[in-house]
């Protein structure tokens, strides 16, 4: 909509392989839970990845326990890149508002 092409296919491709990435280092996608603040926190990172998180989590990946160490930081990753779609989203808005170049 903004024709910024460009930057819409760069920040795609950060997203997408931030999640693969932590997918194949073994990370765990956080489900919906309210006993802990901090999985809460990191099911809201995760959804932020829309369509990836909602068919990595149909397909079943990140369920099993986590067996290796990179795991965490497979999560991390996972994490991040939903926080960068939401921070791309807001970027986006401000840029089609005016309030960004």
């Amino acid at each position: 909509m903004l024709r910024r092409w460009g930057r819409g296919a760069l920040v795609l491709a950060s997203i997408t392989c931030m999640f693969v990435l932590g997918m194949m280092m073994g990370a765990r996608l956080y489900a919906p839970n309210t006993a802990d603040l901090l999985d809460m926190l990191g099911f809201l990172g995760d959804l932020g990845s829309g369509l990836l998180y909602l068919v990595g989590h149909m397909l079943g990946f990140g369920q099993a326990p986590v067996q290796v160490v990179t795991a965490d930081y497979g999560a991390k990753f996972v994490v991040v890149a939903g926080l960068l779609n939401l921070i791309s989203a807001v970027d986006a808005h401000s840029i089609a508002v005016g309030r960004k170049p």
